[in-house]
């Protein structure tokens, strides 16, 4: 990945920009250490798996009683026996 310091930075800072917005990320460096990393915006989401709504639609259901399953033992453990 090329590197470029903060004065090339700040001189050439248009066409840097457009080098980054077609994918050609580049890093910039103070004194040699580097700073930050410059990448185009959609760069980082098109590396994300995107997510699937409803893909296990059908597969499974959940009870009607879901909300208060094994409430009692649950209170139990909380409130010890009565």
């Amino acid at each position: 990945m090329k590197q470029v310091n903060i004065h090339e930075a700040k001189t050439h800072l248009s066409r840097l920009v457009e080098e980054a917005a077609r994918g050609e990320s580049f890093v910039i460096a103070k004194a040699g250490k580097p700073m930050v990393k410059v990448t185009r915006l959609d760069g980082d989401s098109e590396s994300k798996p995107k997510r699937r709504i409803g893909m296990l639609e059908g597969m499974f259901t959940v009870p009607d009683d879901f909300d208060t399953m094994m409430q009692d033992e649950i209170e139990k453990m909380f409130y010890g026996e009565e």
